[in-house]
């Protein structure tokens, strides 16, 4: 069962177009992630007027600044289900917002970093309807940690959002102290991989 993870019109491979968001693009193993055609997203619950931005979350103590610019996170043979994650960043009045800095880290499937290089890290920017797309892996748990992905997103003339992206289902979520379910994805199965989607709203 397919999931609603990428706004009307995004096609075949998703990379870093030039005005520095997702475009289409024709292929390539270093390309970018794949997007659903057609697919649309669904309103975010905390994007209506007067509602609050995505929670902020600690950045913890494994952000490597200065990551790659690339929606393809998960190189060959990394550790970990597949996961397709797409969505867009939004303001507080459910407008999109373009060129808006996303940086992603994790850890992989056996909830191990890479604090040397840059696996499961890189940086990307929203396209002109305020769409992302990320190709990595469902990471794993570790000690005191459910699964999660550690998301910086910067607008260009607004407020740092730090946070954190859970996933639905795991035995870890009530366990964590830093769970959040308003910053649960909206996770659906894909083949042998996942596809999740999520909205981060901006103050």
């Amino acid at each position: 069962m397919e999931s609603s993870v990428a706004a009307a019109g995004v096609v075949v491979l998703v990379s870093c177009g030039e005005d520095g968001g997702p475009s289409a693009s024709s292929g390539g193993a270093e390309s970018g992630a794949t997007a659903t055609e057609g697919a649309r997203l669904r309103p975010t619950p905390a994007c209506d007027d007067g509602g609050d931005p995505t929670p902020e979350q600690t950045e913890g103590p494994f952000y490597t600044p200065d990551a790659p610019r690339r929606n393809r996170v998960a190189e060959r043979g990394a550790k970990g289900v597949p996961l397709l994650l797409a969505g867009r960043v939004l303001d507080m009045r459910c407008r999109p917002v373009a060129g808006a800095l996303l940086d992603f880290w994790q850890a992989d499937g056996e909830g191990e970093y890479d604090n040397e290089g840059f696996r499961l890290r890189g940086h990307q920017f929203s396209d002109r309807s305020g769409r992302f797309a990320l190709s990595t892996v469902v990471p794993g748990n570790y000690p005191g940690r459910t699964p999660h992905i550690h998301a910086r997103v910067q607008p260009r003339d607004g407020k740092l959002l730090t946070t954190q992206l859970y996933f639905p289902g795991e035995r870890g979520n009530e366990g964590d102290p830093l769970f959040d379910e308003a910053l649960l994805l909206d996770l659906r199965a894909a083949g042998r991989g996942r596809r999740g989607r999520f909205d981060f709203v901006v103050a």
